[in-house]
């Protein structure tokens, strides 16, 4: 068995999420500003579950320095198939560096479970983030109304 794989930025700590974290996770998810207005309905109910951190590789961004605990975005690496689910980082968090970091961190744990890429289906207004990370578009995803009521972009991050 491998050592718990962390990552830092300055005061900032990825660790495996537990169960506990589920709540936290769904309020992060459910406020986030990027699903405001018309892609409010998409996260109104969604929920991450104990289970979902279970079943996943889902890590979270944590403040180490004053605010310990606190937790600042998350994602979650599907293996089969290979799939970034969610990446998500606070509203008032972003812009140093965390979606970044936990990128990275994805990428090494997609490497460690001996994966060649990671697909992403992406929120419209994220795509120009996940090609700033590396990835490339290789299509898009159809609306598949009342779930997704747009087309997304679908990406791939090749892990050298």
């Amino acid at each position: 068995m491998r050592a718990p794989m962390t990552s830092r930025l300055g005061e900032i700590v990825v660790r495996r999420a537990v169960a506990r974290d589920a709540k936290r996770l769904t309020r992060l998810v459910r406020g986030s500003r990027a699903y405001e207005g018309p892609y409010a309905s998409m996260v109104s109910d969604y929920r991450v579950g104990a289970d979902y951190i279970e079943t996943h590789r889902v890590f979270v961004a944590v403040d180490a320095g004053e605010s310990a605990g606190r937790v600042l975005g998350f994602y979650a690496l599907i293996l089969e198939p290979p799939e970034l689910d969610l990446l998500f980082v606070q509203d008032g968090s972003q812009g140093r560096g965390i979606g970044r970091l936990l990128v990275e961190h994805m990428k090494a744990e997609a490497r460690a479970a001996r994966l060649d890429r990671v697909r992403v289906v992406s929120h419209p207004p994220a795509e120009g983030f996940y090609r700033s990370v590396g990835a490339v578009r290789t299509g898009t995803v159809l609306a598949n109304p009342p779930a997704v009521a747009w087309d997304r972009p679908e990406l791939e991050i090749v892990l050298s």
